[in-house]
């Protein structure tokens, strides 16, 4: 029986830090179920955790809306239908631990595999409250306010981001209240988040109290400053992340394990991002001259990950597990985190390496 840390998770997770409170679990306890339960589900956060009474909280509708709203959560649960959806939600920084290998990558969080977890969600769909809003022609993005305020924000300023109207009105995304059949805990969004399927997680706002219709992207902080891709000598300007890239990861055993000889079952999981699926994984432990196809589970919806595993002979001495994966358009995984590297860490989805020791 596993024992509960800090927000009721469990005792084994990887903590990075206190407050804001950012942890992933173990690769084990992650493998271990395709949805995943709530004390292992990782952690990332801005700034403190917002105390919000439900039965106090109220969420604004306003902007390029025809009639603005101001609803209650048990107005959200009885004025409109209720969708139910099993989403991985990953954190743009997921797996910057192999960038930090290549480079440096100073003042960010130095996330393993375990910044990507899986949920079942219930709650209204957003593009329902903003047809009722009457959401104006000419808005062309929404945006998502919460009132958790950063301490690493110039200035210092409530949690703000926004998605295009496109996205925002697509039947998957959700303004969620329940996790894995409970209500939402504290620490992930209570008492209302948005799920944005396929996008980075800093885009499934949490403590969610405005939606604000507006014509341009969100000048806040989160959107204009961080979770972007700097400037670079071939991209002066650099670019705001949204969807997420097709992206694989070793779960099992560990970087670093010491295994006895004879058959090792290795394990992980792929995420394909918005719209498509995974396709194919492939292992290696030759540095790539021969390849193993993985057997890939069927995801639980369209927005989850797939779990793979395969049983591998391993030789004794030190080994390099490498996994790659292809999803539905055809889309294959860059070689090497040097080739993604970029100076915030975000987004990689570089070969993954696992170091065995094996006697």
């Amino acid at each position: 029986m596993t024992t509960m840390g800090m927000w009721g998770k469990r005792d084994d997770m990887v903590v990075h830090g206190r407050e804001p409170f950012d942890a992933e679990p173990p690769g084990a306890a992650l493998a271990r179920a395709a949805v995943t339960p709530t004390d292992t589900f990782y952690s990332r956060n801005h700034g403190p955790v917002p105390r919000l009474a439900p039965a106090d909280w109220r969420l604004t509708v306003d902007g390029l809306v025809a009639r603005p709203l101001t609803l209650s959560l048990d107005d959200l649960r009885s004025r409109f239908d209720a969708a139910e959806a099993t989403v991985t939600l990953q954190c743009a920084g997921n797996r910057r631990a192999d960038l930090t290998a290549v480079r440096a990558v100073p003042g960010e969080t130095p996330w393993g595999p375990g910044a990507l977890s899986t949920a079942r969600f219930r709650g209204a769909r957003l593009a329902d409250v903003l047809a009722h809003a009457g959401i104006a022609p000419e808005a062309a993005h929404v945006a998502f306010q919460a009132p958790d305020v950063s301490p690493s924000a110039r200035p210092p300023q409530p949690y703000e981001v926004s998605v295009p109207r496109d996205r925002a009105l697509a039947p998957d995304v959700l303004l969620a209240w329940a996790m894995n059949g409970a209500p939402l805990p504290a620490v992930h969004g209570a008492p209302l988040r948005v799920v944005v399927p396929g996008w980075i997680g800093a885009r499934s706002v949490k403590w969610l109290t405005h939606v604000t219709a507006r014509t341009t992207p969100s000048d806040g902080y989160f959107q204009a400053v961080a979770y972007r891709l700097p400037p670079t000598g071939d991209d002066p300007e650099g670019f705001t992340l949204g969807p997420l890239p097709l992206n694989c990861a070793v779960l099992t055993p560990s970087d670093g394990a010491v295994l006895p000889r004879g058959p090792v079952e290795v394990t992980g999981y792929a995420l394909a991002g918005e719209g498509r699926t995974v396709a194919r994984v492939e292992v290696s432990t030759d540095g790539g001259r021969a390849w193993s196809r993985a057997a890939l589970e069927a995801p639980a919806g369209p927005a989850a990950w797939q779990r793979w595993r395969t049983t591998l002979d391993l030789p004794p001495g030190d080994v390099r597990v490498m996994a790659r994966a292809w999803d539905s358009s055809g889309a294959g995984m860059p070689e090497s985190p040097a080739q993604v590297w970029n100076p915030k860490g975000y987004v990689n989805n570089a070969w993954p390496r696992v170091r065995l020791r094996v006697r």
